[in-house]
C-alpha cells in the first residue's frame, strides 16, 4: 500500500470473533460493499497487525487491528456501443427513450460495457457538447436495470443542469405500472418512510426509523386480479433507490417478479387459478414499468409529456393473469 490515501483504521472486539473479515469489514464502514473490501483485500490494501490480508474468509480475532487503504477511484471512461433502443424524442439538448428491461444505465464494476451510457455515446456522437469538461451523456435520472420505460438524458451542459434541478425540486412528473401481490387496502393511497441501506443485508435498501432519506409513493388500484395480484399505478414524490419495490414489499405488497425484495412465495398466490399462478411465480423480473415523463424543456420552457406501453413480457402475464 504505497499510495498517499489516509487508511481506514478498526478494531475487532469479542462481538466479532470468528466472522469472515470482509465481512466484519463491510458492516464495520458502511461506505463500502462486501465485494468491494473483498477486492480491495485481494489487491493488497488490507493491512492486518501490520500485514498484508488478502484471504476475504479468514476468521476475526478480538484486538486485531485492520487498516484499509482505498485507492483514488480512475475516471470511467465508457466506449461507444451500438446497442439498440426506442426513441421518443431527441432534439440539441436531449434526448428521451423507452430503456428495455435488462439493459444498465451506467457503467459500475461488473457491467463496464453494454450499458444505455455506451449507447448513448455512439448514437448521440458529437451532439453532446460536453457536460463538466467531457463528451457524454448527462444521466440525471436511473431505472432499475430490469425496470423498462421512459428516461430522458442531456445532451449539453445547461440542459443537464436545469433537468438535475427538476428531478431535485420535484418539479417532474413521473408514473409507473407495477404489479403487486395482494390487494391494496385502502385501494389508493400513499406510503411515506424514510429508506436508508438495509443494515441486515447491504445489497437491500429498507425502510429504517433512522439514517434514512425521507421517500413518498403515491399509489392508486388499477385492476385486482382473483384477490391475489393488484396493477398500481405509482407517482413519486421523491426518488430513492429501490423506492416502489421497498415501499410496497415494506407494506406486505412486494412486487411480482421482484429477485431482492419477494424472498418467499407469497400466500395471495393460493389464490389464483394454476396458470396464472405459474406465470405470476415465474416471470424473471420485477413488473415494474416508467409508464410516464413529464417535464418542461430546459431552453424553450415547452412542457413536454412522454407515455409507453409496457413492454412485451409485462403485457403478457397481465394477459395471463387475467
Amino acid at each position: 500500500m504505497t499510495d498517499d490515501t489516509p487508511p481506514l483504521s478498526l478494531t475487532a472486539t469479542d462481538e466479532h470473533a470468528g466472522q469472515r473479515t470482509d465481512r466484519f469489514l463491510a458492516d464495520a464502514l458502511d461506505t463500502l460493499s462486501r465485494s468491494r473490501v473483498k477486492a480491495l483485500m485481494e489487491a493488497g490494501h488490507v493491512l492486518r497487525d501490520g500485514h498484508v490480508l488478502r484471504e476475504p474468509a479468514d476468521p476475526v480475532r478480538p484486538g486485531q487491528c485492520y487498516e484499509i487503504r482505498v485507492p483514488p477511484a480512475i475516471p470511467a471512461t465508457p466506449r461507444a456501443q451500438s446497442i439498440p433502443f426506442a426513441i421518443l424524442y431527441e432534439d440539441s439538448d436531449l434526448i428521451v427513450l423507452d430503456k428495455p428491461a435488462g439493459l444498465v444505465v451506467h457503467p459500475a464494476p461488473g457491467n463496464e460495457e453494454g450499458t444505455l451510457v455506451n449507447a448513448l455515446l455512439a448514437h448521440c456522437g458529437d451532439s453532446l457538447t460536453g457536460i463538466g469538461g467531457e463528451r457524454r451523456p448527462g444521466i440525471v435520472h436511473r431505472l432499475d436495470k430490469d425496470t423498462s420505460g421512459v428516461m430522458v438524458a442531456a445532451k449539453t451542459e445547461q440542459a443537464h443542469a436545469a433537468l438535475s434541478e427538476a428531478f431535485a425540486t420535484r418539479t417532474i412528473d413521473r408514473t409507473y405500472l407495477a404489479l403487486a401481490w395482494g390487494s391494496m387496502i385502502p385501494p389508493s393511497g400513499g406510503y411515506d418512510g424514510a429508506i436508508g441501506r438495509d443494515r441486515r443485508d447491504r445489497k437491500r435498501m429498507a425502510v429504517v426509523a433512522h439514517g434514512g432519506k425521507a421517500a413518498l409513493t403515491h399509489y392508486r388500484t388499477l385492476a385486482t386480479h382473483h384477490g391475489a395480484l393488484s396493477l398500481v399505478e405509482c407517482r413519486l414524490a421523491t426518488g430513492r433507490t429501490h423506492q416502489i419495490r421497498v415501499h410496497f414489499a415494506h407494506a406486505g405488497h412486494p412486487l411480482v417478479g421482484d429477485p431482492v425484495y419477494l424472498r418467499r412465495i407469497p400466500a395471495a398466490a393460493r389464490a389464483l387459478p394454476d396458470d396464472a399462478r405459474r406465470a405470476a411465480l415465474d416471470f424473471p423480473r420485477q413488473a415494474l414499468h416508467a409508464a410516464r415523463l413529464g417535464f418542461t424543456h430546459p431552453r424553450t420552457g415547452e412542457p413536454l409529456l412522454f407515455e409507453t406501453a409496457p413492454p412485451d413480457d409485462f403485457k403478457a402475464l397481465l394477459a395471463k393473469i387475467a
